[in-house]
């Protein structure tokens, strides 16, 4: 019987790490895919304005958090996409730096698997 119980033990430890694995690359992937989503939104605003010199949505020349409505040209917008998380520390960064020579932008976020994503433009 404790043989039994002891075999029961370890594979609901093993599941169970399994699972949080799962969960870890399930939230990764959506943070990747929320970045690539500004980004595409971003590339075409500055296909509309070429710039990207606004500061709707925290845009600003220092690093803020993502946040609120971000236009992406024209009438079309998006909302800013919140982390899975979404607690201090596992935000969305995003900083807009618009100067006379160049223009770029560079979006983090903090992954739990393998550090952290980065989605950038120079124009």
């Amino acid at each position: 019987m404790l043989v039994v119980i002891g075999i029961i033990a370890v594979l609901v430890s093993l599941a169970t790490t399994s699972y949080s694995t799962a969960q870890k690359k399930a939230r990764d992937a959506k943070r990747k895919s929320d970045l690539k989503a500004v980004q595409n939104c971003l590339e075409q605003y500055y296909s509309y304005n070429s710039n990207f010199k606004y500061t709707g949505a925290g845009l600003g020349a220092t690093a803020s958090v993502l946040s609120g409505t971000i236009s992406c040209g024209g009438t079309t917008s998006i909302t800013a996409p919140t982390d899975p998380i979404n607690t201090t520390g596992s935000q969305y960064i995003l900083t807009v730096s618009p100067s006379t020579s160049s223009q770029s932008y560079k979006i983090t976020a903090t992954l739990e698997q393998t550090g952290t994503f980065v989605v950038e433009n120079q124009q």
